[in-house]
């Protein structure tokens, strides 16, 4: 049943407390009164009673001027002007009202800024003409308000609406991002100059050792997040892998040779794009029931959204999108509809790899081993991935297999094409900003304290590079002391004086 009024008066919803009493406006009066299944926005709108205006964490406070009319589109007029737009709610509003209602609502103000945003986003979102005349005069004004939301670099102007279509995607897949203080200092700082600001001057040798230890490090960073220890050699043939990101055009086909390389054995994976249900989760010990933490999207909608989204890839390339936050959109995006039984997670951080490097974010020839980064922050990783699947469980119905999968009953497209990537955006920030301010310039710092130390002891010693190798790694696997045992076999030529030389050479290169 729906709700009579849009403005209820609430102090808690949907489990969420607000800083103090108030009427639900915009979108969040709006998922009330129709009872639309869809997760609530990050911010939800109330109006106090109270003449002032301000924000706390997941609340957006007005003062009673504010107040919108009992109308739908009074509250989607004040949802737009404050809250942005949102893909995924407009698509399940339209579903549940019809076309009459919308074009009688467009009808009562077609000139109008706000309805005729309204009245574009039905036409595509729905690929559905209402029977309104197109539009001969006024301004053409943009859908995304970028003041609220990053929109395309590039404009498609729609003559009927009098609209410019700035949307980052297409109507297959089309996350959106809200302007927040933190990305807007990220993109101001400019942290790709700032890579080559920290590489300028290091000499080219350093470079490409730097590259080879970061791409290593990255895919074997890549297999422990997926909770697996490869081989030497798995590892290497990932990080090669990861250290050609950007050179091929994203496919099908490239996704799919992908997954062969991650996969080593496929004797017990079913590769391609999944022809089954998938979910992220535990089984119950005793019954073997699904617990999905996550459930993928649908395989039957397989096509159409990886086909939607390597279409918002080359979009966002052609129109030179910020590329983290194009990466952010396209990885993540990846990652939450889950096309294989297997590998998935890999290919969701190769993917961040192969658009910095495409557009040109990061320095040729060295990789931000962002898999490296997010392991350093593997809680606030899960918490982003939970933050995209946890709301969207219960609007999924769901059974489970002979074989204890799920097998997902209701449509779900929508919730896998059209959601809000702003928290994962900045997480991403923050990786590639750790990768530049810590993990490249420490790769760097050490290998010319290694350079250093080695050239001591070739002076000194005449030591092969393996024996070097050695020393130094015992060197820092005991405290910048060489072990009674390796004084004793590997390094019993070395006199006692000698040893005491080398562990001070050693405190001085690498602990001054």
């Amino acid at each position: 049943m729906i709700n009579t009024h849009f403005s209820q008066e609430i102090l808690v919803f949907h489990g969420l407390t607000a800083p103090e009493t108030g009427l639900l406006a915009g979108y969040s009066a709006v998922i009330n009164h129709y009872e639309l299944k869809v997760p609530l926005p990050s911010k939800l709108c109330i109006i106090s009673a109270r003449n002032r205006k301000y924000a706390t964490e997941g609340w957006m406070v007005f003062g009673p001027t504010y107040q919108p009319d009992e109308t739908l589109l009074a509250h989607l007029t004040f949802a737009l002007k404050y809250e942005g737009v949102n893909l995924l709610l407009f698509k399940k509003l339209f579903e549940k009202v019809g076309p009459e209602e919308i074009t009688a609502i467009i009808k009562t103000e077609p000139t109008g800024q706000y309805t005729r945003k309204i009245w574009f986003l039905y036409e595509w979102l729905m690929q559905e003409k209402l029977p309104i005349s197109d539009l001969t005069f006024k301004n053409f004004i943009p859908v995304i308000d970028e003041t609220l939301q990053y929109a395309s670099g590039k404009d498609i102007n729609s003559p009927r609406h009098r609209i410019r279509n700035n949307l980052p995607g297409t109507i297959n897949f089309c996350p959106l991002i809200h302007k927040t203080a933190k990305l807007e200092s990220y993109i101001q700082e400019n942290l790709s100059e700032k890579t080559n600001a920290v590489i300028k001057g290091v000499h080219k040798d350093i470079l490409l050792r730097t590259s080879a230890f970061l791409l290593l490090k990255d895919s074997k960073a890549s297999f422990t997040i997926e909770g697996e220890t490869p081989t030497q050699n798995r590892a290497i043939r990932w990080g090669k892998a990861i250290g050609q990101a950007g050179s091929k055009p994203l496919s099908k086909e490239e996704l799919l040779r992908l997954q062969q390389v991650v996969i080593e054995n496929s004797r017990f994976v079913t590769m391609g794009f999944r022809t089954e249900g998938g979910f992220v989760g535990e089984h119950d010990r005793s019954t073997g029931e699904p617990i999905p933490e996550h459930i993928s999207a649908r395989w039957q909608d397989l096509e159409t959204l990886s086909a939607g989204l390597l279409q918002t890839a080359s979009l966002l390339e052609n129109v030179q999108f910020n590329p983290v936050l194009s990466a952010a959109e396209i990885a993540f995006g990846f990652v939450f509809m889950h096309p294989f039984v297997d590998g998935n997670g890999r290919i969701h951080r190769y993917l961040i790899h192969h658009l910095l490097a495409k557009m040109n974010y990061t320095p040729q020839g060295i990789i931000f081993p962002v898999s490296a980064a997010i392991l350093e922050r593997i809680t606030d990783y899960r918490h982003v991935l939970e933050n995209y699947s946890h709301p969207i469980l219960e609007f999924i119905e769901w059974r489970k297999t002979r074989n204890n999968n799920i097998e997902v009953l209701n449509e779900t497209l929508d919730y896998y094409r059209y959601f809000d990537v702003t928290p994962q955006a900045e997480f991403l920030f923050d990786c590639v900003d750790y990768t530049i301010n810590n993990i490249i310039p420490e790769e760097v710092d050490y290998l010319q304290k290694y350079d250093a130390l080695k050239s001591w002891l070739d002076d000194t010693f005449q030591m092969p590079d393996k024996t070097v190798a050695l020393l130094i790694r015992f060197l820092e696997q005991n405290n910048s002391k060489i072990s009674k045992r390796a004084r004793e076999k590997e390094f019993r030529d070395l006199t006692d004086v000698e040893i005491q030389e080398i562990e001070k050479q050693y405190q001085l290169y690498f602990e001054k």
